[in-house]
């Protein structure tokens, strides 16, 4: 099986883009394959529980839905530190989640590292 990277960089103002990301994300883990999500921009505020509770795209399912199943698949989540900063999410944003904060280098790590990357 593969090593699959998700890189989103859309965060709740878009609604449907940031549900397919994770959706994609689901949808390789159900595969079989290994996941990886590095979450930029925008995305980062994709992983508060207000925006995974309340976020559904059209056509594109609920957040919390993908996120638990991705979750559960073992799938695991990198946050860009600066994006974070600017955005204000912080370590109790991420407390408990397969999440870490991480710099620019470690996105340039995985992508080497993962078979295929998918940006959205």
């Amino acid at each position: 099986m593969a090593r699959i990277l998700v890189h989103v960089t859309v965060g709740p103002e878009n609604p449907s883009r940031a549900a397919l990301a994770f959706l994609v994300a689901k949808s390789a883990i159900d595969e079989g394959h290994t996941v990886s999500l590095f979450l930029a921009g925008d995305a980062v505020q994709l992983i508060r529980e207000a925006v995974l509770d309340n976020l559904v795209g059209l056509g594109t399912g609920k957040l919390r839905e993908h996120y638990d199943a991705i979750v559960a698949g073992g799938g695991k989540f990198y946050l860009s530190g600066m994006s974070s900063k600017g955005r204000g999410v912080t370590a109790s944003d991420i407390n408990g989640k397969p999440a870490e904060f991480a710099m620019p280098n470690v996105l340039v790590r995985l992508s080497l590292e993962h078979d295929r990357m998918f940006t959205y």
